[in-house]
């Protein structure tokens, strides 16, 4: 109703009551003549109707005003989703809610409280509903959603080591059992991998038909871009490239990795055309939480390595062998998401033990911010220990690199309210260019290995990883 029609019909409800008050008290007594004065009863009546007639004005001015501000308030920040502007910028609410048999502009008031009930409630259900309506914002800061089989619940997985070359014993296995990946890793495994919320491996290698292999280097790795699609297959989500393999054919390798994994939709971390980009953080908004990756890596030790680090104006991996630039990342990245895992090239192969550069650095990125620290590079397993609320899984080993026979897993980590609700070893060996899940007597010989290695933790036969004090 509008607000002139309001008004009307109360000026003649209050109108037809003063003159049936006044019949009422004196069409049974004298008639007031031209010489007499006006009644005082109804001087009463007619200076009450008057008064109340002018609060119930203001009244209803103040709640119109205050309305027409709410509703405003509702358009300017967006909270009305069928509001809009006209081509000379002028808000044209009304006109597009009446075609659409809606409620108009000037009672849209009284259902504000209603609007911001439902907005607060869908901002408690989905804390990300903003950003995840904004594919520009999220695309500028490689951020990706991605559905939880639960709600509230996130199950993360990782895996080490894997290589697609062709050169190489895996693939050469794989293609003479036929080329599918369930050839080269057990379906057990697989289904573990596709099952996770959001699944990380490290890309030991770059996606490239061109490039010249580094020089005097003694291993040397490039896999087709068409075997991208193994990535799929297992179910990955992420890939790391912060590794001393994904520049062994120099920028030109790396820089046909970076776009096979665009092309295919796999986002990456660890390496970019630049430090900015080898160094920006990955983001995954899943299960109403914004879980954060980061990668870096301490291969190769020297001076002048032959994985170039990233600068400014070239194309590289992001190093930390200096960890100064890693800690400060780390810290803001924190900043912005509700858990952040860091996944980290160090170490040294073939040892199962970690070396002083690792412990030296592991205390350092968990007290950055780091929520959780995942190792690779010694292409065997190494040992599980926390530094403050922060698990260190030093090295998962190979995961399906070559065709030595070694102990290797799956780590499940399970997520709930930001926080690590459960981990899980999933024991596995790589063994004759394939990985299979590791059950009964050799599963339960991986598990008592693992917690030979592991300090102040304790690994339960079901695979569950219990930290002890």
């Amino acid at each position: 109703m509008r607000a002139a029609d309001l008004f009307l019909r109360l000026f003649l409800h209050l109108q037809y009551v003063l003159w049936y008050t006044h019949n009422m008290m004196f069409s049974k007594k004298k008639v007031m003549t031209k010489k007499k004065k006006i009644s005082p009863v109804l001087i009463f009546f007619l200076t009450l109707g008057g008064i109340l007639l002018v609060g119930l004005s203001g009244l209803l001015f103040l709640s119109l005003q205050t309305g027409k501000r709410g509703v405003q308030q509702a358009w300017n920040t967006g909270a009305d989703e069928n509001g809009g502007q006209d081509g000379s910028g002028q808000d044209n609410l009304e006109g597009k809610d009446n075609a659409e048999g809606k409620t108009p502009l000037h009672s849209l008031w009284e259902m504000i409280p209603e609007k911001q009930a439902a907005a607060e409630e869908e901002e408690e259900k989905e804390p990300y509903a903003d950003i995840l309506r904004d594919p520009e914002y999220m695309a500028a800061n490689r951020i990706y959603e991605k559905k939880s089989s639960e709600d509230g619940r996130v199950t993360l997985c990782f895996a080490g080591d894997i290589l697609f070359d062709d050169e190489y014993a895996v693939m050469a296995k794989l293609k003479n059992r036929g080329g599918a990946i369930e050839n080269g890793i057990s379906e057990a495994l697989i289904s573990e991998m596709r099952a996770a919320d959001i699944m990380m491996i490290n890309n030991e290698f770059p996606y490239t038909n061109r490039g010249t292999p580094t020089e005097g280097k003694t291993y040397t790795f490039r896999a087709d871009t068409d075997t991208v699609h193994y990535l799929d297959d297992l179910g990955v989500d992420l890939v790391s490239l912060a590794n001393n393999h994904c520049y062994d054919f120099g920028e030109t390798g790396l820089l046909d990795t970076l776009d096979t994994l665009q092309q295919d939709g796999i986002p990456y971390a660890g390496a970019g055309r630049n430090l900015e980009e080898a160094a920006a953080p990955v983001y995954f908004i899943s299960g109403g939480m914004k879980i954060g990756f980061l990668s870096a890596t301490q291969i190769e030790r020297l001076d002048n390595p032959d994985t170039k680090g990233a600068t400014e104006g070239a194309a590289g991996v992001f190093r930390c062998w200096n960890p100064e630039k890693l800690l400060a990342v780390t810290e803001e990245t924190r900043k912005n998401c509700d858990f952040l895992v860091v996944y980290i090239h160090w170490g040294t192969e073939n040892v199962a033990e970690a070396d002083w550069a690792q412990l030296d650095q592991a205390p350092k990125i968990a007290q950055a911010g780091a929520d959780l620290i995942i190792g690779d590079h010694p292409h065997c397993l190494q040992g599980i220990q926390y530094f403050g609320e922060t698990p260190v899984f030093y090295s998962l080993g190979n995961f399906w690199f070559n065709s030595k026979t070694l102990d290797t897993c799956l780590l499940k980590v399970t997520l709930t309210d930001s926080r690590i609700e459960s981990m899980t070893f999933i024991p596995a060996v790589q063994s004759g260019c394939y990985t299979s899940l590791a059950e009964g007597e050799e599963g339960q010989r991986v598990i008592s290995y693992m917690n030979s290695l592991s300090t102040g933790v304790f690994i339960g036969s079901d695979g569950s990883i219990n930290r002890q004090e």
